[in-house]
């Protein structure tokens, strides 16, 4: 069945309202969670195929997320899809006023590499959740687990409500041809302009999850120790091909030697090896050469080394870099640390805001004014004050981009609302009304009207 097909059935079948069912919402939902449960072992073996991500980077880092995205939308989403009721002005009166959660209709989804289940399954599940069809294109980049994905859903899933569209840059283009409700897109925001441009043709509306050079600073006033621990963690967590990772890192001067020094201790710690189940290798050839050409050899003060054989570059920790070095040209998404130092904390946030917004920003320090100027200075995505990453495991929070670095979130009820048309509904009874707004008009009538409005 050609995709056009598959895409047409699915408005059609949109068209029945079944999908605004509750019932029907969770049986689909608890259905793919039982699937994911019982492919557990598959969707492991597929990923270490692509690229060596380990069992337990894979359940904590993709299943974990999507199955708890499952759960809170089982438990919410009775709550989430009732009407609003909002406060009705005077003008109104007597009225009531609502605010109805409306699915969009047929989604696309395009997915991501780097996290392949996580960031194609997690919006697929948002978007069934608000009462949508969904045509899913994962990343073929991650071939493998775009296979078994495909295997799982196409194989249980009627295709007019779910449906998984394999292929690369052709058939891509192909799905942005067509016109869809909405598209919801994770990737690089070179990628993301060109899905963007295509959105505009169909006034199709998007959210982009894109990117960005993610700073984490670290002042005298941090923690070093557990600074030091955390970003290392979060920096080399799947090779560094994570797209809220830390980018680069700024360390004032005073404390740079003796912080330093702790990343090489939790690099060594951590076994970031070769063929280590503590460690990912690169995704394809294209992206490790481009990565090595980013090491400079003079600036190396940790790591360095890789293998092309097994695409596996070492965590490699660069200093004396400066702004104007290729590292800090573009988005790194990959085991390479630069380091700039400084000694002026509001100077260093001012040449933060020179670049581009990112996804994420971190910083570390126990300095009231500095968690408050990082605060209020610094437009970014979203972020942590003493740790990395982990602010998108918070369902409570949304997780999204600003600017260069994506448009519209998701997660929880935020992805709910992502894929949900706000409809609002006035409602007034028939008796009582007044003529002030009718014809004819006259001074006494403008002097009421001022009064009411």
């Amino acid at each position: 069945m050609k995709i056009q097909e598959i895409i047409a059935g699915q408005k059609t079948f949109f068209k029945t309202h079944k999908t605004k069912n509750i019932k029907f919402r969770k049986m689909y939902l608890e259905k793919l969670k039982e699937l994911i449960i019982q492919n557990e072992e598959l969707l492991y073996r597929a990923i270490e195929s692509d690229f060596g991500k380990s069992r337990f980077d894979t359940f904590t880092t993709e299943i974990s997320f999507v199955l708890k995205d499952i759960d809170y939308y089982l438990k919410n989403l009775k709550t989430l899809s009732k009407p609003k009721k909002v406060s009705t002005n005077l003008a109104n009166q007597i009225g009531k006023s609502k605010i109805h959660q409306e699915p969009l209709g047929c989604i696309l989804v395009i997915g991501a590499w780097n996290y392949p289940y996580q960031l194609s399954l997690s919006p697929l599940v948002a978007a069934l959740a608000a009462g949508n069809c969904c045509i899913l294109k994962p990343s073929e980049i991650a071939g493998n687990t775009m296979n078994v994905m495909s295997k799982i859903i196409n194989e249980n899933f009627p295709s007019e409500y779910i449906y998984v569209y394999k292929g690369g840059i052709d058939e891509t283009t192909d799905l942005l041809r067509l016109k869809f409700d909405k598209i919801f897109f994770t990737g690089s925001t070179k990628v993301g302009k060109i899905i963007y441009k295509a959105a505009a043709e169909h006034l199709t509306p998007v959210t982009l999850e894109l990117g960005g050079k993610s700073p984490a600073i670290v002042t005298k006033d941090a923690n070093l120790e557990v600074a030091a621990k955390r970003i290392v963690w979060g920096k080399f967590l799947n090779a560094g091909q994570t797209c809220v990772a830390p980018d680069y890192l700024l360390v004032e001067e005073s404390v740079q030697e003796q912080f330093l020094e702790m990343l090489r201790k939790y690099i060594k710690e951590f076994k970031y090896e070769p063929n280590s189940d503590q460690y990912t290798r690169i995704i394809n050839q294209k992206n490790f050469q481009r990565l090595i050409q980013l090491i400079n050899k003079e600036k190396i003060y940790f790591g360095g080394n890789y293998n092309e054989e097994n695409f596996y570059i070492e965590p490699t920790i660069l200093t004396a870099v400066n702004w104007e070095d290729n590292v800090m040209q573009e988005e790194i998404f990959g085991p390479i640390l630069p380091v700039i130092s400084f000694t002026n904390f509001n100077q260093i946030l001012l040449s933060i805001t020179d670049l581009e917004k990112p996804l994420a920003a971190y910083l570390f320090t126990d300095n009231l004014e500095e968690k408050e100027a990082f605060t209020q200075k610094l437009s970014f995505g979203g972020g942590c004050i003493n740790d990395v990453v982990m602010h998108l495991s918070n369902d409570n929070l949304p997780f999204g981009g600003v600017g260069n670095s994506g448009i519209g979130n998701y997660h929880g009820r935020y992805g709910f609302e992502t894929f949900s048309h706000q409809k609002s509904i006035l409602e007034k009874v028939t008796w009582g009304e007044p003529n002030i707004k009718y014809p004819p008009y006259s001074d006494k009538k403008l002097s009421w009207i001022k009064k009411l409005l």
